[in-house]
């Protein structure tokens, strides 16, 4: 396991959720400082805020792949696309992993099995991340 995925799980085990523990391992990497990294992912922890929808883990490594992506130009955008097509192609390697992206499916529910714990879907996020938008 590298150092940035072992970063991840342990500031996740600090209590950050799984959206922060994602991002706030790799926002250097994408210019975010770490407490502006915490406070904008703050919301999509917990399928985003309870709601059982897209993972945590998930919505950080789309977050991430928005940052590192976009050309930042207001004026007139011109990555929006690539990013759309480079969160796609991260999202389907998780749901290769896992078959779903939502945490009401992955924490399973209602009869349905659990297909993997947040820890889990941490490291699996984590290292999408580094092999997909790194290459750590």
């Amino acid at each position: 396991m590298s150092e940035r995925i072992e970063k991840a799980a342990e500031y996740h085990r600090q209590g950050f959720n799984c959206a922060q523990a994602v991002v706030c391992a790799y926002c250097d990497l994408v210019d975010l400082d770490f407490r502006t990294a915490f406070k904008i992912s703050e919301g999509l922890g917990f399928g985003m805020g309870k709601l059982g929808q897209t993972c945590g883990a998930v919505s950080g490594m789309f977050l991430l792949a928005s940052m590192k992506n976009s050309d930042g130009n207001v004026d007139a955008p011109a990555t929006k696309r690539a990013t759309y097509a480079l969160v796609n192609e991260l999202g389907q390697a998780f749901k290769e992993k896992n078959t779903a992206l939502t945490c009401s499916e992955l924490l399973g529910g209602e009869g349905k099995p659990k297909l993997r714990s947040c820890p889990g879907c941490i490291e699996d996020a984590a290292r999408i991340v580094e092999e997909k938008l790194f290459d750590l």
